[in-house]
């Protein structure tokens, strides 16, 4: 299984980017696919997920301003990200979790990207 992230940079304060995280070896559809960011020193935190079914949630300190979406056909998870705040800056990581979504806790994620870097300046 592999996940393979793509679609970060340096972008200004207010700006956009969309995120990419393209999966393959998993069964089309399964599972909860999520995103997690890791700024130095800090913990990893919970972006937002996304069901089977599609049902999401979005982290509180990103509400309203990012949004996780999937193209099954295309097996592959994006995350949008406007109004970026440099508070967003981190290391962004796609995961997979082989159950329905219920968390947005890193150590219930069995699969990882290898990140994408994303900086915002002010």
């Amino acid at each position: 299984v592999k996940l393979v992230e793509s679609g970060g940079g340096s972008v200004q304060a207010g700006g956009s980017l969309r995120l990419s995280c393209a999966r393959s070896g998993f069964p089309r559809s399964s599972g909860c696919m999520a995103w997690f960011r890791q700024a130095p020193e800090k913990e990893r935190e919970g972006v937002a997920y996304i069901a089977t079914d599609g049902t999401t949630r979005l982290g509180e300190s990103v509400k309203g301003r990012f949004d996780i979406s999937k193209d099954i056909a295309k097996n592959t998870l994006y995350l949008q990200m406007n109004s970026l705040k440099p508070e967003d800056t981190a290391m962004y990581y796609c995961a997979w979790m082989g159950a329905h979504c219920y968390t947005l806790s890193p150590t219930s994620f069995g699969a990882w990207g290898q990140g994408t870097q994303v900086t915002v300046s002010s």
